[in-house]
C-alpha cells in the first residue's frame, strides 16, 4: 500500500474518531430524563351490608310484580336444587314469600366472568336489611344500617300559622304537627296570634350518615303565646315499656290522659244521644251511645289514650272496630274502621294510630263512632270529668329536675327570631 493510501485512511480514521467524540460529549452534557413513575391506584374500600363491595359484582333490583325468591334467583343462573336448599336453611331466619313488590333488593355476585350469585341481600325498609348469605355455607340474619341523630336548634316567629312559619325556614311540616301534639292540651293551634314566638331543640335522623329520614323527635320546646311562656320537656317514664312524655318545668303533664277526639274531623255528625228518634225506623227513640266524628275515607283513627287492644274484630253493625282497655275503669271503642292496625293484646300509646276511616258495618258514610265506657257502662266523655294525665312520680321527679336543667339552659340561650331569616343551626351529632 503507497504512502498516498495511507495518509487518506489517517486522515479518516481521525475524522471519526472525532466525530464518536463529539457524539459523546454532546450525550453526557444532556440532561437525564427520570423514567415516570407509574402510579398504582388502589380502590377504596366500600362498605354496606357489612361487606366490602369492591370484592363482588353488585346487581341492584326492585321486586316486580311476579316475583318471588325463587324467579329472582332463576333469573341470576342459579338452579332449583340450589334454591330450594337456599330456602330451607334460611326459613327460621326469614320467610322468602315475605317480598314485597317496590322493595329494593341487592345481589353480591363473584368478580369473574360467572357472576355467580353469593348473596342475597332485601331491604323491607330503610333501616332493616335481611342478609341471605350462601357462597360458603347457608345462613340468613337481620340486621340494621347505622342511624345517626342529629341536633339541631330553631327559632321562629308567627306571622300567620305555624306551618308558614317552617316552610319560610325549609323545615318539615311533620315539626308542626309534633308541636301541636305536644301543646295539644295547652294551645290551641288554630287561634295563634301574630307575634306569637317559639324555640324548639330537636333531632334529625339519618341513615348511613346521608339518607334523611325526617325529623326524630323534639327533645325541648318553649312556644311564647299571648306573653306566656310555655315549656316542654322530654322525659322517660317507663324505661321498660319505653314510654315518654312532655312535661312542664315545673313538672306537670302537658297532656291529659284521654284526647278529646280520635281523628282529625269535619264536623260531629251525631253526639251521645239516648233518645235519638230516627226517622229511617219510623221515628222511633233508637239510643246512640256513641259520638260520631265525620272524616274521610283513609283519615288516620288514634287511640285517645294508652292501654291494651282488648277486641280488633267484625261485626255486622259494627263494621272494622277495635276496642281499648285503659285501665280498671276506662274503655274505649272504634268503629266502622276501613281497616284495623292494631292486634288484640298489644299495647298502645296516646295518639298511636290504630286503623283508618271507612264505612263498614252499619254506616251511612264515612266517620268513626267513638264509643266510651266508665266502669263497665257507655257514657259521653264530652259530659264527663276525664282525669289528668298522670304527674311524675315523686321518685323520678328529682332526676326529671336534674335532667332538663341543661336543656332549659339550652333552650333560653337560643334567640328569638323576630325576623324571617332562617335560623337552623346544627348543634351535635349523636352516632
Amino acid at each position: 500500500m503507497d504512502q498516498t493510501r495511507i495518509r487518506r485512511l489517517g486522515k479518516k480514521c481521525v475524522i471519526i474518531f472525532a466525530i464518536i467524540l463529539a457524539f459523546n460529549s454532546c450525550k453526557e452534557d444532556k440532561p437525564q430524563i427520570a423514567e415516570e413513575e407509574l402510579a398504582i391506584v388502589v380502590p377504596q374500600d366500600l362498605y354496606e351490608f357489612g361487606f366490602n363491595l369492591n370484592d363482588y359484582y353488585v346487581k341492584r333490583d326492585t321486586v316486580r310484580s311476579g316475583d318471588s325468591f325463587g324467579e329472582i334467583m332463576q333469573r341470576n343462573r342459579i338452579g332449583y336444587p340450589k334454591i330450594f336448599q337456599i330456602a330451607e336453611k334460611a326459613k327460621d331466619s326469614f320467610d322468602i314469600r315475605k317480598l314485597q313488590i317496590g322493595k329494593p333488593y341487592t345481589i353480591l355476585c363473584s368478580k369473574d366472568t360467572l357472576q355467580e350469585p353469593k348473596c342475597f341481600i332485601y331491604q323491607p325498609n330503610r333501616e332493616e336489611y335481611i342478609v341471605i348469605n350462601f357462597q360458603d355455607s347457608i345462613h340468613a340474619y337481620t340486621s340494621r344500617k347505622p342511624i345517626k341523630y342529629v341536633e339541631k336548634e330553631i327559632s321562629g316567629i308567627i306571622s300567620s300559622n305555624i306551618s308558614e312559619t317552617l316552610d319560610e325556614k325549609g323545615i318539615s311540616f311533620i315539626l308542626a304537627y309534633k308541636m301541636s301534639d305536644i301543646y295539644a292540651w295547652t294551645i290551641d293551634f288554630t287561634r295563634l296570634q301574630k307575634g306569637d314566638r317559639f324555640k324548639v331543640i330537636y333531632t334529625d335522623k339519618y341513615i348511613d350518615d346521608t339518607i334523611y329520614t325526617g325529623i326524630d323527635n323534639i327533645k325541648a320546646a318553649v312556644f311564647e303565646h299571648k306573653k306566656e311562656n310555655f315549656y316542654a320537656f322530654e322525659f322517660e317514664t317507663d324505661s321498660v315499656k319505653g314510654l315518654s312524655d312532655y312535661f312542664s318545668e315545673e313538672a306537670k303533664n302537658l297532656r291529659r290522659a284521654f284526647l278529646k277526639a280520635p281523628v282529625e274531623y269535619k264536623r260531629i255528625s251525631s253526639r251521645y244521644n239516648l233518645r235519638r228518634r230516627i226517622a229511617l225506623y219510623g221515628n222511633k227513640i233508637r239510643p246512640h251511645k256513641g259520638t260520631d266524628f265525620s272524616a274521610a275515607v283513609g283519615t288516620p283513627i288514634r287511640a285517645t289514650a294508652n292501654g291494651t287492644v282488648i277486641k280488633s274484630a267484625y261485626t255486622r253493625g259494627n263494621g272494622n272496630y277495635v276496642k281499648i282497655k285503659h285501665n280498671s275503669t276506662y274503655e274505649t271503642q272504634y268503629l266502622h274502621m276501613k281497616k284495623q292496625n292494631v292486634k288484640v293484646g298489644q299495647f298502645v300509646k296516646q295518639g298511636d294510630v290504630i286503623g283508618w276511616v271507612g264505612m263498614t258495618g252499619n254506616t251511612s258514610g264515612p266517620h268513626v263512632c267513638y264509643r266510651f265506657w266508665k266502669n263497665g257502662k257507655q257514657v259521653d266523655p264530652f259530659r264527663e270529668k276525664l282525669p289528668e294525665a298522670e304527674p311524675i312520680s315523686d321518685s323520678l321527679k328529682t332526676r326529671y329536675l336534674d335532667y332538663i336543667e341543661p336543656l332549659k339552659t339550652q333552650i333560653d340561650n337560643i334567640k328569638f327570631e323576630e325576623n324571617k331569616k332562617p335560623s337552623n343551626k346544627l348543634i351535635t351529632e349523636v352516632n
